[in-house]
């Protein structure tokens, strides 16, 4: 039961993060108020780093910035090492 919503979390908040990075790559062109670096980042922590760089990728956005190239794939590495952690941990694997 608790899978079936985690993994609904876990698409929704990678949704969210392919989302919100055609959002702020669309407002950017059209140089209107934009999300927050802090915002995008808060999106990748809270699971949806895979998500964040599928968008940087599509919309080709941020891909510039260091602390996005580097930032977003050092997330999603610490991600899944914690994943496979617990999965070990509560004997689930």
């Amino acid at each position: 039961m608790y899978l079936k919503w985690l993994a609904a979390y876990f698409i929704v908040i990678n949704l969210c993060g392919i989302l919100f990075m055609y959002t702020d790559k669309k407002r950017a062109r059209k140089h209107q108020w934009r999300i927050s670096e802090k915002t995008l980042f808060l999106i990748a922590l809270l699971g949806g780093s895979a998500g964040s760089i599928i968008g940087m990728q599509l919309f080709r956005h941020k891909t510039k910035h260091w602390h996005f190239t580097v930032g977003m794939p050092a997330i999603l590495t610490v991600q899944i090492v914690l994943f496979f952690f617990f999965l070990h941990f509560f004997h689930i694997i």
